[in-house]
């Protein structure tokens, strides 16, 4: 097995395959779901390698609070059924809706 680092950056704009909308580079780390509607791409086996074959949507189930990272957005792949869990973009230009991010961490 090939070691390789952990996280590689990689912080390209998009457009959001669920709501359409232009989705900004997020400044200081991957940018890997839409801060508008949450949903996400199953594109990364390590944050940030965009080396998963699977590429189906990722949907956003709920977030639970981290006292060291914020928010935790759970995903579930609608292809794979795959949970991936990515921390939540707090700051920068264009940071997570906060008001969807708390209807998700109270299972709305």
């Amino acid at each position: 097995m090939t070691e390789g680092k952990r996280f590689q950056k990689n912080d390209g704009g998009f457009t959001c395959l669920h709501c359409g909308r232009e989705v900004p580079p997020l400044g200081y780390t991957s940018r890997n779901h839409c801060p508008f509607c949450l949903w996400s791409l199953h594109v990364d086996v390590l944050p940030g390698d965009r080396s998963n074959p699977c590429g189906a949507l990722l949907r956003p189930l709920r977030t639970e609070p981290d006292p060291k990272k914020g928010f935790v957005i759970v995903h579930r792949c609608e292809r794979c059924g795959a949970t991936v869990r990515c921390k939540a973009a707090m700051r920068g230009d264009t940071p997570d809706d906060n008001d969807l991010l708390i209807r998700l961490t109270a299972g709305e």
